[in-house]
């Protein structure tokens, strides 16, 4: 046979896997970065003007910049130190956005776009997808032209949008979400914000700190799904700093007119230059077919998947808040990247029970694995300790003392199941209790850890050591 026979059975290749991702946030490009590391060639596509998803372009980096911008005006007005004067800042809300814009363009160009780019496996298609079957999709260009894909594995990956709450009126009202609080380049007078949970109190802190009168509404009480105490805490943090907070509060009919609003609740009539509804957001899945696919979802319309990012359709996965996994962007990450691993042969899996969380107020909230109350519901007999902050030497330094460590353990074992934390950086400890627990180390054996002193993260020694102790009796850095 000749040696240069096109015919030789040696020269056949396999046709290369074809992974097609619906979405282009973080998690659709871990998943596609993986799925290119396995061999897969990658068509993501997305409907809206720029790629990015939520994070980069309406959700983290901005709602940090603004955070951060927020804290130091605080501190300029308001600081602790007797030998520092405070001063009134000078602010300039458009100048802020204009910056927020600006480091996220840059953030998007360098995180997503110039992957896009310099990885060969992958390719962009724009356009809006809906599953013809469980391989092929129809994707809706600009020019309202369709084209038919069809790929061996589907990730849908498109995220989630802010919960309307049915309030009468409000629908005709130039309400904010949190994408247009974020990005406004005016600060108004007074603001109410309607919501009690993680994006609603951010944005209603930041607010107050730049200089609004904040009002907050919460339908139960701040972070309700959360340990009580979590709750109660932060609610005299924000009264301390000005920010109005009505629990059990909801608001029946919203009307605008004269360039304000007005709202009807059970408290009374309330008034406001700008409104930020802020109630939760829900996965973007209406309008991808799913019916046709017979892909379950959950009565919210998330798409219930398993520990393999598989959803009950073979061969379909999701990742990210379009899915029943919490909504993280770091947990949409680590899903689609072991749903990259999975759609090209691997078989990875994603575990949450020592899942970190933030909630980046000021003090910040910390949680990770169970609360007492999911303790004692999972069966177990629990104890837990509570260290005020004022107890943590760094925190005394920094005449920050605003807040808690709980951690609460099995009785009969002392290892630890869950932190709850509000603190001044609290944040920056959670990760220390994570891996605690991960470890299954018990209090006893985190009470003898070595923790460097002044730290913030000492703080979870000293609350292990009140298992056993008083620690108002020790000497500092006691070990």
């Amino acid at each position: 046979m000749s040696t240069n026979s096109c015919c030789s059975s040696n020269d056949i290749q396999p046709e290369q896997l074809h992974v097609a991702i619906i979405g282009s946030g973080s998690g659709a490009f871990a998943s596609a970065i993986k799925a290119a590391e396995g061999g897969a060639r990658v068509t993501i596509i997305e409907g809206a003007d720029v790629i990015g998803g939520c994070c980069v372009n309406v959700g983290c980096v901005p709602s940090k910049i603004l955070i951060r911008a927020a804290q130091l005006a605080h501190q300029q007005r308001t600081n602790p130190f007797d030998g520092l004067e405070n001063i009134q800042p000078q602010l300039s809300r458009s100048l802020l956005a204009h910056q927020q814009t600006a480091r996220v363009e840059e953030l998007r160009g360098a995180k997503y776009q110039s992957i896009l780019e310099n990885n060969p496996a992958l390719s962009l298609l724009k356009g809006y997808a809906r599953f013809k079957n469980e391989n092929t999709l129809l994707v809706q260009m600009a020019d309202g032209s369709e084209e038919e894909l069809v790929a061996d594995r589907i990730l849908i990956a498109t995220g989630s949008t802010p919960s309307i709450p049915p309030i009468d009126g409000l629908v005709d009202t130039p309400y904010w979400t949190s994408t247009e609080a974020l990005f406004s380049d005016v600060l108004p007078s007074s603001l109410v914000v309607i919501g009690s949970s993680v994006i609603a109190l951010e944005i209603a802190q930041a607010y107050a700190r730049l200089g609004s009168s904040v009002t907050v509404l919460a339908r139960h009480t701040l972070l309700y799904a959360e340990d009580p105490l979590l709750g109660e805490k932060l609610t005299e943090c924000f009264e301390k700093e000005g920010i109005r907070v009505l629990n059990n509060t909801q608001a029946n009919h919203v009307s605008y007119s004269n360039n304000g609003f007005s709202l009807e609740t059970n408290e009374g009539t309330l008034t406001a230059e700008k409104l930020l509804i802020s109630t939760g957001r829900h996965a973007n899945t209406d309008k991808l077919g799913l019916e046709n696919v017979g892909v379950e979802t959950d009565k919210s319309g998330a798409i219930v998947v398993n520990s393999m990012m598989e959803t009950s359709t073979a061969n379909i996965y999701a990742a990210g808040d379009c899915s029943n996994m919490p909504q993280f962007v770091y947990v949409a990450a680590a899903a689609g990247s072991r749903a990259g691993i999975n759609m090209t042969g691997g078989n990875a899996q994603l575990d949450l029970s020592t899942m970190p969380a933030v909630i980046f107020t000021d003090p910040q909230v910390a949680t990770v694995g169970l609360t007492e109350e999911q303790a004692i519901t999972g069966g177990f007999e629990v104890i837990s300790r509570v260290l005020d902050m004022e107890n943590v030497p760094r925190a005394l330094a920094n005449f920050e003392t605003d807040g808690f460590i709980k951690l609460v353990a099995d009785k009969s074992t002392g290892k630890i199941l869950g932190a709850q934390i509000l603190a001044h950086e609290g944040g920056e400890l959670i990760q220390s209790a994570a891996l605690a627990i991960h470890n299954k180390m018990t209090v006893e054996e985190l009470a003898g850890q070595l923790f460097p002193y002044l730290t913030m993260v000492e703080g979870l020694k000293l609350c292990a050591q009140t298992f056993s102790k008083d620690v108002k009796e020790l000497s500092c850095c006691a070990g």
